[in-house]
This record gives C-alpha cells, structure tokens and sequence, in this order.
C-alpha cells in the first residue's frame, strides 16, 4: 500500500488540498473495484473519493491525497475530524462501556445527554428526550408521537423536504422522485405544500407558499384542520437547496398550529448544533420560532450514529413501551454528544457564525466577478452560517461543478434542482474558506472549456 504520512506528518504540513496520484488513485480505484459487486447498488457514490482518515477540516483517502472537505460527512463531523476533545471522551466511555440497552435501562450519559439537551432546547418549560440512532428514525418518532398525542391521523410536510428514506419519514420526504419511485404506497394521510420560494421570477413573491398554501388549498380541499396532528418544517431546506425563508415565513406556520391545535415538529437534523452559527436554526431572530418536537442528529456526535427528538414534556405523553430502541441513545454516542455540545457552546456556533459570513461574502464577490466577465454561472448565493448554497445555471451545471471541484481537491456536495452545498465542520477557518473559493473560481473556469 502507498506509504501514507503520518499524524505527525499530517498536521505539519502545507493546507489541503494536495494531491499526490490521479484521482482515484491505485488504492483506491482496486477498493472500489473489489466494492462494486458486493454492496448495494441504492449507494449513490457521488464521486470516487475512498476515505482513510481526517484530522479538522482535511481528509486523507487510501493513497495519500489529501482533500479540503466542505461537506463533513454531509453535515455530520460538526466539531470536525478527531477533534481531541471527542475523542478523548470517546475513548474514557469506551473502557467504561460500550453498550447497553437504554430502553430498559438507566445509562448515566443518556441521562446527562437529556439534561443537556433540555437545557439547549429552543422550548419554554420543562422538556423530555428520546434518542435514536439517525435523523430518519427521529422522524419516525417524531411522526408516532404527533399522532398519538394529538389523536388525529395526518401530517403535512413541505415540497422539497427531505425527513429520510424508511417509510414513515419517506412519507414526508418530498425531494426527489427517485427517492419514492418503486416503493408502493407510503403512510397516508400525508400531504405537502411548497415550501418558500427563493426565485421571485419564478412566482416567488406571490405563489402560494407555506401556512397561506395550507389555509387556502389543504385546509379547504384535502383535510381539515382537526385532522391534522403535525406540521414537519426544516427551518432551513436542506436536501431542498439549502433554501432560507424570510422574516416571518415560520412565525405563520406557528400561529397556524397554535390556532388549530397543531404540533409544530422543527427538522434541525441538518441544520442543527451550531451549524447556521446558533444551536438551532429555529433560533435566529428571522426564523424564531419554538417546536412543539424538534428532531435533531448528523451533527449531534460529531460522526457517531445518534439522532433523537426532543419535545414538551407534555407533549410526551406516550406510554412506557410505546416506543424504544436497542442501541439508540448508546453511552459511547451519548459521551461523543455532550463534549461535541460543549464545543460548539464554547465557540464553535460563534466560529460558524464568523466564518460563515466570510465565505457567504466571499462567493457573493465571486459571483459578481464572474458575471461582470460575461459569465453568470452562479445565479443566486445564499445561506446562514456555515449553511451555505450557490445556485448554478442547471442541474448538470452543478453537477460538473461538484466533479471539478474533487479534481482539485475540495470536497462538496450538490442538493437541490442546481444547488452546490457548503458545510464543512464547525472548526473551518477563514483561510480554508478562502482556499475553497479559489478551487471554486478555478473549478468554474474550466465548465467553459
């Protein structure tokens, strides 16, 4: 195997990107050869990216090319790569132990988690949690305790959302046909309406969208209020196109609910635990909003499998058994949780803040150098935090962006109809965010060659 450098190595030396071999390299493209035929084919594999190992904002794949990475495990390594403070936690729970079923049992770090957890919830008054194991199973809890608290049987989602593939949250999911196609039936009672706009010329400043959608159309020809147990909103759509809605456009959705008696379930699955540059995005002062039951993981332990929902204790009101999970809420997933949580409080939420806003005005500045060229090729730059999206002329557009950018060693993701997505951990530096523009400008100068 290719001699590969070393944690000494790894950190001092020059910032990512540096690429050593052709992408994939010989390591990589004989483990992709050997993966191929034995792993499901529903494995999407944007791009042959092989990963060996990460320290902050950098990884390593299996030949010794180092990448600048600005998706973070799609928004899940929050305080990035081995962060030493997680990883020593990891580790002290690891000789502790490893597992046992916090369904049936007390775990002291389910219970310091819980605590920790009600203490950060953007919720007034006493709050209980369930943990799980990822944000689909947070929904799907989400979506049993809505119905079983509210008695009533349907649930409305919105039009670019995505809450996670099972059937339950893929009843909400509303993405990409793709992701429903060939799957039967999903849970009925589910309707959807669009989510805000963020093309005017498209009809974004008149088109029906959200609680005004819901009143007009849904409420007066597909179900009426009382038989609507939840609300499911991103506060800021991911999977959608890392789309912000204005002032406002949540602060209707909560007087909806609260007029009908409608639980209000915020998804801060992605944009959650510092990411928009507060602990939630439902917190900032144009968003603001409290959930009746907000779910929550990716970022939550920083690359360990953990997810859950947190809501009024009142709202919690299931029976014991009512619902469980054997290894959600796992004590080495708990330990990985609090010290990530107590990160992001001690500056990383405030580090995304800044450098957010950096690179927020850094693209912006791009995206008016180029047009001035006579090349438009970003339309549209927007985002909160390190949350952030730039809109390119096509789907294909962004695609080949996203393909040229790993060529050049920055690794991103697209999203939405024409979206490129940034989100690198919550440790990223305004000089990686400079770097990353610069692989971005010349990435997008060679789409016209």
């Amino acid at each position: 195997m290719t001699q590969l450098l070393t944690d000494e190595m790894l950190e001092a030396t020059s910032p990512a990107p540096a690429l050593r071999t052709e992408l994939p390299g010989p390591e990589a493209a004989a483990i992709i050869a050997r993966d191929e035929p034995v792993t499901s084919p529903a494995l999407t594999r944007l791009y042959p990216l092989v990963a060996r190992r990460g320290r902050g904002c950098v990884i390593e794949d299996v030949d010794g090319n180092r990448f600048l990475d600005f998706n973070a495990g799609i928004a899940v390594v929050a305080a990035g790569h081995a962060h030493p403070a997680v990883n020593a936690a990891i580790h002290a729970q690891v000789d502790d132990l490893l597992h046992y079923c916090s369904s049936d049992f007390y775990l002291p770090t389910y219970t310091d988690l819980s605590v920790k957890l009600a203490e950060l919830a953007p919720i007034a008054g006493p709050t209980r949690s369930f943990l799980c194991n990822s944000g689909t199973e947070a929904v799907e809890a989400a979506l049993k305790l809505a119905r079983h608290h509210t008695g009533r049987p349907n649930v409305i989602a919105f039009l670019g959302a995505f809450h996670g593939r099972s059937l339950g949250s893929l009843s909400l999911t509303a993405s990409k046909a793709r992701q429903r196609g060939g799957f039967g039936i999903t849970v009925p009672g589910s309707f959807h309406a669009p989510y805000w706009n963020p093309y005017p010329t498209d009809g974004g400043d008149s088109a029906l969208t959200g609680a005004d959608y819901i009143e007009q159309v849904i409420f007066t020809q597909l179900s009426t209020p009382d038989d609507v147990a939840a609300i499911f909103v991103e506060p800021i759509q991911g999977e959608g196109g890392y789309i912000v809605p204005p002032a406002g456009w949540l602060a209707r959705l909560r007087e909806l609910c609260d007029r009908h008696g409608i639980l209000l379930v915020v998804d801060e699955v992605q944009s959650g635990v510092g990411r928009t540059g507060t602990m939630w995005a439902c917190q900032h002062p144009t968003a603001g909003v409290e959930p009746d039951i907000m779910c929550i993981g990716k970022g939550l332990a920083s690359g360990l499998p953990l997810a859950g929902i947190v809501a009024k204790a009142d709202v919690m009101d299931w029976e014991p058994g009512g619902h469980g999970s054997t290894f959600g809420g796992n004590p080495v997933a708990c330990a990985a949780a609090l010290a990530t949580l107590e990160l992001v409080e001690q500056g990383l939420a405030a580090n995304a803040r800044a450098v957010g806003a950096h690179l927020l005005a850094a693209l912006d500045t791009l995206a008016t150098t180029i047009a001035a060229q006579g090349r438009p090729l970003i339309t549209q730059v927007r985002g909160r935090g390190l949350m952030i999206g730039i809109d390119l002329p096509d789907h294909d557009a962004a695609d080949a962006l996203q393909e040229a950018c790993f060529r050049r060693g920055l690794l991103t993701l697209t999203c939405g109809e024409r979206t490129l997505r940034f989100a690198p951990p919550l440790v990223v530096t305004a000089e990686q965010a400079d770097t990353a523009v610069a692989i971005v400008a010349d990435a997008l100068a060679s789409l016209g060659d």
